[in-house]
């Protein structure tokens, strides 16, 4: 494999490459953020308590910012009739896949979740959070998604559709 490509297939595993909230990610020890409570400790955000959060630098992580920022990684359009017919159940579906890729992946989370003509209009502070969304719509209602990225991989765009 050449080195271009070797290097391509390398950053498509690391996000913190492209999201500029991740980027500009630099503790200097150990933090939490007083906002959601996920801790940043051994160069990983996760839910679990620090040793000495006494200690620890008190800051916003990413994903709050994100949403404070109001600039979403994710932008997911449900469209059609049976979204409108369905989104209660629709919107659980959601929340719920949120609270699981959240366990694992404390910077995933859902933004909004909004009304729109077309149907819902949902909003991440990740995009793997939004292709999961995508995935679970598709595999519990079927319907079709097509996924776009931005041109610097730090959005994605989901259009999810069954009338």
């Amino acid at each position: 494999m050449d080195k271009q490509r070797q290097s391509q297939r390398d950053q498509l595993f690391k996000p913190e490459l492209h999201d500029p909230y991740l980027r500009h990610w630099h503790a200097h020890g150990d933090a939490f953020c007083p906002e959601c409570g996920v801790s940043y400790q051994a160069g990983r955000w996760s839910w679990q308590e620090l040793d000495d959060a006494e200690h620890a630098e008190r800051t916003a992580c990413p994903a709050c910012r994100r949403i404070a920022d109001k600039a979403p990684a994710g932008n997911l359009t449900l469209a059609g009739h049976f979204v409108k017919e369905h989104s209660d159940e629709i919107c659980n579906l959601l929340r719920n896949t949120e609270a699981l890729e959240k366990r694992e992946h404390p910077l995933e989370r859902l933004m909004t979740i909004g009304d729109d003509p077309e149907g819902l209009v949902v909003t991440t502070t990740g995009m793997h959070l939004a292709n999961r969304l995508g995935h679970a719509l598709e595999a519990a209602y079927k319907g079709h998604a097509d996924y776009k990225y931005s041109d610097d991989q730090t959005l994605v765009r989901i259009r999810w559709e069954r009338n």
